[in-house]
């Protein structure tokens, strides 16, 4: 890896062509500036771009995501070619060039030459000849030194990798890869024309496919949710007319899922920008909850309820293939406090629940201390039991029930479908 914090520029090259960087390389530099040096989500960062093709938009997330996703290994490949390290910004677009010279298939002239481009338009142009020189090396020599490299454990965070145990080069070796984008359909839907459906009932498209290129997300009739994230709401298995709440709610989804059933929904939001997307979401699929903007810990319902989804916030190292953001905005520090939220969230569950009611506990994280330590400290205060789940509840994903009778899934796992993201669920009954 890079040693050194500062820099030296090799000798300008007085024929690096003009050729001036493009909006989807300016947009994508910012995106990986916001990541990396900000701390923000590519989500926020991609808010804050300045109005553009949407088609531009999009490669600019692919070339930024690409240079997350593969961060270890780019980085390994410059190193060579540094004496030392240049500021982050002129790191930044070498990481950017190196990604679509290495990963995307881009012409080495023009990947160069847009990354030069890229330099001068950030006035950084003393570094232009840096930029040059290392990036023609790497069109040279990167494809070779990438055969000597092990990409899955450079791109992955030591403290990630650990925690993933035995599953973590498969976890890792998924993470390289662009997702497949997922839909969730309205009951009684057909399955879209070039979409598959898969075992447990989501249909699932080509990575890079637009969402707004499939007829049935555009009438209204399918939303977009992955594969792993429609099973909490599935084992739930709302009833119609059963009185039942979403406590983190936003986007949707799962709320989405639950009303489509029938049920009488109360989806509860916490994060007051979040609810907009989750409100317009239901509207544009024709369903109905009640929306509540407010803290689920403190809630009380006007009843007792049958079932409640809880999704609680966490870590999200299941969904790091969809956002490579997540390693940098994460730490292992994180895992207490958010342990602590989780153990609020379920205890206010329980109390909201009628005896015998079913509580399912979800999070998008792979981390053990997030999922069965949870339930391990919920059981050993709360009046719960464990309602195991069943194989035959999630079909094609009948492996991924554990002894416990909970549900582990990572993206290694359907690694001939495209995988799928990283969840923990549990059920549990109210004593």
């Amino acid at each position: 890896m890079i040693r050194t914090r500062y820099r030296q520029a090799v000798k300008h090259d007085d024929n690096i062509s003009p050729l001036a960087s493009d909006p989807t390389r300016s947009a994508a530099l910012s995106l990986l500036s916001a990541v990396l040096d900000r701390h923000r989500s590519l989500e926020d960062g991609l808010d804050s771009l300045p109005p553009m093709d949407a088609r531009d938009k999009a490669a600019a997330h692919r070339l930024a995501a690409t240079a997350l996703r593969r961060r270890g290994t780019i980085d390994t490949v410059l190193d060579p070619y540094l004496k030392r390290v240049p500021p982050d910004l002129v790191m930044h677009v070498l990481r950017l060039g190196a990604a679509g010279l290495l990963f995307l298939d881009t012409p080495a002239h023009a990947a160069v030459a847009t990354a030069v481009g890229l330099a001068r338009a950030r006035k950084l142009e003393k570094f232009a000849g840096l930029v040059n020189a290392v990036l023609r090396r790497v069109s040279e020599n990167g494809q070779a030194a990438l055969e000597e490299l092990d990409g899955p454990r450079l791109d992955t965070p030591p403290w990630l990798w650990t925690g993933w145990g035995k599953d973590a080069r498969d976890i890792a070796v998924a993470h390289q890869t662009e997702a497949p984008l997922d839909i969730t359909l309205m009951p009684g839907e057909p399955v879209p024309e070039g979409g598959d459906l898969l075992p447990t009932g989501s249909v699932r498209f080509p990575a890079g496919t637009r969402v707004a290129d499939i007829p049935a997300f555009v009438a209204g009739r399918a939303w977009v949710q992955d594969a792993a994230a429609a099973l909490p709401a599935r084992i739930l298995n709302a009833q119609p007319g059963e009185y039942v709440a979403d406590l983190c709610a936003a986007p949707g989804g799962k709320t989405a899922q639950m009303a489509a059933a029938g049920a009488r929904v109360t989806a509860i939001e916490l994060m007051s920008a979040r609810v907009p997307r989750l409100t317009g979401n239901l509207e544009r699929l024709g369903l109905t909850a009640e929306i509540i903007t407010g803290d689920a810990a403190t809630w009380k319902p006007d009843g007792k309820l049958d079932a409640i989804l809880l999704d609680a916030p966490c870590s999200a190292t299941g969904t790091i293939r969809r956002h490579p953001d997540v390693p940098y905005l994460k730490q292992q520090g994180d895992m207490m406090s958010l342990a602590a939220t989780q153990d609020r969230l379920l205890t206010a569950a329980i109390g909201m629940l009628q005896p015998g009611g079913r509580l399912i506990y979800a999070v998008c994280s792979l981390q053990p201390q997030e999922g069965p330590d949870r339930i391990a400290a919920a059981l050993s205060w709360l009046p719960v039991k464990i309602d195991p789940i069943r194989r035959s509840e999630i079909p094609g994903l009948e492996f991924a029930v554990t002894r416990d009778g909970f549900v582990r899934t990572h993206p290694g796992l359907w690694g001939d479908l495209g995988g799928l993201d990283g969840f923990f669920i549990a059920r549990l009954r109210r004593l």
